[in-house]
């Protein structure tokens, strides 16, 4: 069991000692990756989206359209660049559209 700390904590590093000391940054990061995906492609491309995963800095997008499937794929360093960017961290180094 963790020790407590003597005195007051803010709650910002209060919520990071116990995520890193749980190891759920990964985790967290996966979610934050599928949020970023939905809010930046909009609701044309998430109607297409069937699912959102990372793993190993990249990130795997299933579609159920060829066509939107290849006309974001014209544009993958694009993608990547502004959802590192809604991220706040170079967090996805390549996307797999499938």
């Amino acid at each position: 069991m963790a020790r407590r700390k003597k005195g007051d904590l803010p709650l910002s590093e209060a919520l990071s000692d116990f995520i890193q000391e749980n190891k759920l940054q990964k985790g967290i990061d996966k979610v934050n990756a599928r949020e970023a995906w939905e809010r930046l492609m909009g609701n044309g491309v998430n109607n297409y989206t069937t699912g959102v995963e990372l793993h190993n800095h990249t990130l795997y997008v299933s579609l159920s359209s060829s066509v939107l499937r290849e006309e974001l794929s014209h544009g993958k360093s694009k993608i990547i660049d502004m959802l590192n960017e809604e991220l706040g961290k170079d967090l996805i180094k390549k996307i797999v559209l499938r």
